[in-house]
Formats: structure tokens, sequence, C-alpha cells
């Protein structure tokens, strides 16, 4: 069976359709090619692909359709789907994404941008799968690290592994810790404690545990039977002395390993009070649950790296680069999300769409850096005014907007109120060039007999937005 990744291409252009398939064929994809996407679910219930190249074609509704059911079967969740449309982006891709399309490119497109993002969404696809299949391979190895499989995040393997090793061995203490990289031997991080399952990321001195620096230095386990005679311990005994510290501990055992990437840790287990004295037969158990383990945690640690590289992905794909607010694609799916939820309880929902006045004369006669810096002021001054559940983007060019769930006309004027004073008392640009700004607004509410949508209600905001302009700006109008 060829191992290349194998990509469907579902366009009603058969003549575009075709040089795809010659195009990713040629560059060592497996590329089918479907006659007629009323044949696509079908097609997908046959055979598994790794990514799918489905063309937006009209009417616009009946592709979101197509796209949402195949997004609701669970068999394709994953499964990376690449838009391709001759429409305007604008047009499409917020809604497409929103269905859980992976990513849009439009016609007519660019024969290596294509390429390489058919390469990324492949290399994330099958990152994902192969961290999850590896995970799970795990589950029948030993009874202990059943568990563990149920468990995709690093910590909370951790948890379990402390857990079900103090318990199997019936001692009172066991705990992880990794090295800190940047510090050597010297501190390390307990990652997981039985005694205390809420201590986590606690950082340690490891001078007051030379059996856990031996341990790391020499990468070989350290088993002590007798803490109050054993040599290794003599200084440390004699420090708890000066302090009159107690210790309940009889017995200890560092068993070190080393994850991907170099990182050492440390499995460390005590025994107190009754608990009988840690032996080698605890010492080969415990080495055997760890090197067990390692595979799992390292696979938790690849899918957790993996999600962390997808939610990168998503938050550029719905972030202002020059702001950090969201940008408008984003604010179209939180605008329709949010008026909907309105719909659905019985709730209110006002937008406020803000635009700086004059803004040309600032770029013209202080440039577009500092622009750009007055526009990233604006933002920043808007998010700290914003409540936990107010939604603030930036709309385009010098326009804004701010969501306020929750929210009818009345607390709508006082916030628009206290931002007007907001930004006439701030001081934009620097120090040695301070620019004034002012801003118009138009408020929009929602119940309205005008506002069928999201997009209905931010039309309503710009209407308002244009009488506060025509009324002499720095102000609003709802």
């Amino acid at each position: 069976m060829s191992l290349a990744a194998k990509v469907l291409i579902a366009d009603d252009d058969q003549a575009l359709a075709r040089t795809l398939m010659w195009l990713l064929t040629e560059n060592g994809y497996h590329a089918t090619l479907l006659p007629s996407k009323a044949e696509l679910l079908e097609h997908l219930e046959a055979d598994q692909y790794d990514l799918l190249l489905l063309d937006l074609g009209l009417p616009l509704a009946d592709e979101m359709d197509l796209l949402e059911r195949i997004k609701r079967d669970p068999k394709h969740k994953d499964l990376p789907i690449l838009m391709v449309s001759s429409s305007p982006p604008e047009e499409t891709t917020v809604r497409a994404l929103g269905l859980g399309a992976a990513d849009f490119i439009a016609k007519p497109f660019r024969v290596r941008e294509l390429l390489a993002r058919v390469k990324a969404h492949l290399r994330l696809g099958r990152e994902l799968n192969q961290a999850r299949a590896e995970a799970r391979s795990h589950l029948e190895m030993v009874a202990i690290l059943r568990e563990i499989t149920t468990s995709l995040k690093p910590d909370e393997i951790f948890t379990v592994l402390v857990r079900r090793v103090a318990q199997g061995l019936k001692i009172s203490r066991c705990s992880i810790l990794l090295a800190d990289a940047d510090a050597g031997t010297a501190v390390a991080t307990v990652v997981a404690a039985f005694e205390n399952p809420m201590l986590r990321n606690l950082r340690v001195e490891l001078r007051r545990y030379p059996e856990i620096r031996r341990a790391l230095d020499s990468g070989d386990p350290v088993l002590i039977q007798n803490i109050g005679s054993d040599p290794l311990l003599e200084d440390t005994r004699a420090e708890w002395k000066a302090n009159g510290q107690l210790v309940p501990t009889t017995s200890a055992l560092a068993l070190p390993f080393r994850l991907r990437g170099n990182r050492s840790g440390v499995f460390f287990l005590r025994t107190s009070g009754d608990d009988a004295p840690l032996n080698q037969q605890d010492l080969q158990f415990a080495d055997q649950v760890i090197k067990s383990a390692l595979a799992s945690i390292e696979k938790a640690y690849d899918l957790e790296s993996a999600m962390v590289r997808q939610e990168q992905m998503r938050l550029l794909a719905e972030t202002d680069p020059l702001t950090g607010l969201l940008n408008r694609r984003a604010l179209s799916d939180k605008l329709q999300q949010e008026v909907e939820r309105a719909a659905r309880y019985g709730a209110v929902v006002t937008c406020i769409i803000l635009d700086i006045d004059h803004f040309k004369l600032t770029n013209d006669t202080f440039g577009h850096q500092m622009g750009d810096r007055v526009l990233s002021q604006l933002g920043a001054l808007l998010r700290r005014e914003q409540r936990a559940v107010d939604i603030v983007a930036r709309f385009g060019g010098e326009e804004f907007v701010v969501l306020l769930p929750e929210t009818g006309n009345t607390g709508a004027r006082i916030f628009a109120d206290r931002i007007l004073r907001r930004i006439g008392d701030h001081v934009f640009g620097d120090s040695s060039r301070p620019i004034t700004v002012t801003v118009s607004a138009g408020l929009a509410t929602y119940p309205d007999e005008r506002v069928t949508d999201g997009e209905s209600l931010l039309r309503l905001a710009d209407g308002n937005l244009l009488k506060a302009k025509s009324d002499g700006r720095n102000r609003y109008r709802d």
C-alpha cells in the first residue's frame, strides 16, 4: 500500500481539478479526482483520506451545508479540509472556517502557496494522528499503565503514576520531579506528588536532596534503605539537627529517567512511619513502570505540542497582528453567535462601531508608523475598558467594534460616554509628540425589528456611526 498522503479533490471545474491532480501527483501525493461533489459523502465513507480539497461553488448555502454535514460526522472530525474558491475571501471564509474548514485559498492561486498549505495541514494532521495512535498503543502494556493511557496530558500521567505506584507499594510519599534545563542539577520542579495532589510546579533546591542530585548526575538509581545511617545523607542529617527539623522519612529511592529532548527527571519514592523500607524489588518495579510510561509521556508531550501549534494557528487566523484584537473574520463569527444566543434566551446585545476622526490627517501629519502606534494604543485602551464577557475587535483600518452581551441601550450609552471620555483624556503618540484623538461611534441593540442576524446588527451600528460623523464627530449616535 502506498505511504503517500492521500488527497481527495472535489471541484466541479474539471479542467482545474485535473490540473490540481497532476500538480499534487507530481509532488508525491496520492491524488484522487471526484467527478461530482454529489458523490462526496459516499466517497469519504468508502475510503480514508488525509486531506480534502473542496471547491466552494454556487449556490453557497448548499456548499456550506455539505461542509457542515462532513464535519458533523465523527469519522471526519479530524479530516483537514482546504477550501478553494473564486469568491472574495470575506464572503466565504468566515462561515467556512467556523464550520470546521482548516484553511481557505482563493482562485487563482499561486502554486507554491497551495503546495505549502497542503504540506502544512498534512503535517499537522499526521502529527496529531500519530501522537494519538502511539499514546493508545500502550493501553495493554501493564495494568498500572491502563489508567495512564486515558490521560493525554503529561501532568495527568504524572499524577496517575505517583498515585498508582504509591498505592501499589503501600508507601506514603511518591513524587516526580523534572530538572530545570538551565539550572543543571541545582533546581528541580515537582510536577506531581501523591502526598499532596494539589502540589504542582513547586521549585525545590536539590542541595537538600543529595539522593536526587546523585541520581541525576550519575543516571543510576539511588536506593537508601535507612535514612538515619546512610553516609550520603550525613551532612543533610546534621543540617536537620541544627535546624531542629524532625524528618519522618525512613527510606528513599531516587530513580532517574530521561525524556526526549534531554530533559531529566526523577521518580522519588519515600517511606515513613510503619511503611516497610524500600528494597531492590521495589526499585525494579518502579523502574519497570517509569520505563513503560516514558513512551506515553513523550507522546503526550508531542500531542500537547501539536495542539498548542494548532491553537496558535487558530489564533493567528483570528487575531489582528497590529493590535492583538480579534480581526474582522473572527468578529463575524462572534456577532452571529451573540445574536443567536440573545434570540434563543430572550437576551439583549449591543454592537458599538468606533471610527477614529480624521485619521488620514494623523497619518499625513505624523507618518504611518505613528498612525499604527495610535491604532495599537486605542486597541489597548478598549481592551482595558472591556468586561470579561465583552468582545473587542479591529474591524479594519481605523474602525473598531465592541460587542456588549447582556447590555441594552442604556448600558451601552454609559459605556460609550466612558469610552469617549477615556479617549479624550488619553495621551496618544508619545510624550514628545502627543496626538489628540477623538472617535465617533454608532450603537445598535438587539432585539430590533431591523436586525435579523449579526451582519444586520453591524450595518445598523454603522448607519448610526455615519450619523455621528455628520453631526460633528467626537460623539455617538444610536
